[in-house]
């Protein structure tokens, strides 16, 4: 959850995945703190640690984005896959709805995860910027563990049937990390060839 914040990394699973545990289809009970857990309160320690998860990642995105400022973005924010032009739509953004700009993105499907550095980048005052997170990353976990949870009984059917989803999944991810290293190390070495001496 706290990679998600800055980086989409499928928060929606993690959520409908932790809703199910805690309805007891893939496990009698939760460890929680040392205590074994069912039920209500395990859903609600599910929510609690996706919504906290979610926040410290946030605050880290913020953090980033106040520091290394537009400069970074420039340099680095291919990284965080926040070119120019997602950087003039986050700034757009930000200038049509203020500070309830985090608010909304938090909620919304893949620009939550562009929110935390440009909020930064764009000054977003520190307490304002984690009340709003908090609500919105709240909402985004209660719903999607909901949707687990109501899953529940059936997930084993559930996860059978989308087992071909998460090997999708999985071999995107994995497809998509090499495809930035060889580009990254394709740069590297066509700058190293431009500055060799003929």
């Amino acid at each position: 959850m706290a990679i998600d914040a800055v980086f989409p990394a499928f928060s929606e699973l993690v959520m409908l995945y932790g809703g199910a545990l805690a309805s007891g289809a893939l496990t009698k009970s939760l460890n929680v703190f040392g205590h074994e857990t069912t039920g209500f309160k395990a859903f609600l320690a599910v929510v609690i640690a996706g919504s906290l998860g979610y926040l410290l990642g946030a605050i880290g995105g913020w953090w980033i984005g106040v520091h290394g400022g537009r400069p970074f973005l420039e340099r680095h924010g291919r990284w965080f896959h926040l070119g120019p032009e997602r950087v003039e739509r986050a700034e757009r953004w930000f200038d049509r709805w203020g500070d309830q700009a985090v608010l909304f993105g938090r909620v919304t499907p893949v620009v939550r995860s562009f929110i935390s550095i440009p909020a930064g980048v764009f000054r977003v005052p520190l307490p304002r910027y984690t009340v709003l997170t908090a609500i919105g990353s709240t909402v985004w976990c209660v719903f999607f563990a909901g949707i687990g949870w109501a899953l529940g009984s059936s997930w084993k059917g559930f996860d059978h049937d989308f087992r071909y989803v998460e090997y999708l999944i999985v071999a995107a991810v994995v497809i998509g990390v090499g495809y930035l290293l060889f580009k990254r190390r394709r740069s590297t070495t066509m700058v190293r060839g431009a500055d060799t001496p003929r």
